[in-house]
C-alpha cells in the first residue's frame, strides 16, 4: 500500500467523523444553502442527538500565551470530547478559515476538527487534522478537502512539512 492509500484508509475509517458527516448532508439536504450560520448549528445539534453523539454547541475555549490566558474563542461544536465543528455559511471557504481551524486546534490541542461550509447547495468541508510527526514528535497538520460523503479524495490532502525538515 503506498503512502496515499495509507492516508485515505486512515480518513475513511474514523467513524466519528464519518458519522458527523452524515449529520452535516441530513441538515444541508432538509435546509438547503441561505441561512444563517447559528441555524444550521442548532440543526446540526439537533441532528448529532438525534444519532447518539455526545456533543456541546459554543463552547469557550481559552488561549494561552506561556501560563497566560491571552484570549478566548467560542467553538461552534464540540462532539464527543475530541471533534471540533467550526461552521460557515458563505459562498466559500477561504484560507483563513483554514487558518482560524488550526490555531483552534493548537488552543485546544484537539487533534481533528471539521471546517464546513453550509453557504454552497451542497456543503464544503476540510477535515484537519493535528497529529504528532513520526520523525521528530512535533505536531503536523494535514488538511484533506472532501465535497461528497466518500472522503476518499486524497488529491486534496495536504501536508505540511515536518519542522525538523
Amino acid at each position: 500500500m503506498n503512502t496515499d492509500q495509507a492516508r485515505a484508509a486512515r480518513v475513511d475509517h474514523d467513524p466519528l467523523t464519518e458519522a458527523v458527516i452524515g449529520c452535516v448532508f441530513k441538515v444541508a439536504n432538509a435546509l438547503g444553502s441561505g441561512f444563517l450560520e447559528k441555524v444550521y448549528e442548532n440543526a446540526l445539534a439537533f441532528e448529532l442527538e438525534r444519532a447518539g453523539l455526545v456533543h456541546q454547541q459554543q463552547v469557550p475555549i481559552s488561549v494561552h500565551y506561556e501560563d497566560r490566558v491571552v484570549g478566548t474563542y467560542i467553538a461552534d461544536l464540540v462532539v464527543e470530547g475530541c471533534l471540533l465543528l467550526e461552521l460557515k455559511a458563505c459562498r466559500a471557504l477561504e484560507e483563513i478559515h483554514t487558518a482560524q481551524c488550526l490555531n483552534y486546534l493548537k488552543a485546544t490541542r484537539l487533534s481533528t476538527c471539521l471546517l464546513i461550509n453550509f453557504g454552497l447547495p451542497k456543503p464544503q468541508i476540510k477535515r484537519l487534522s493535528r497529529r504528532p510527526c513520526f520523525r521528530c514528535s512535533s505536531a503536523f497538520i494535514s488538511v484533506h478537502r472532501c465535497s461528497s460523503f466518500n472522503l476518499l479524495d486524497i488529491g486534496g490532502f495536504l501536508e505540511f512539512p515536518c519542522p525538523s525538515s
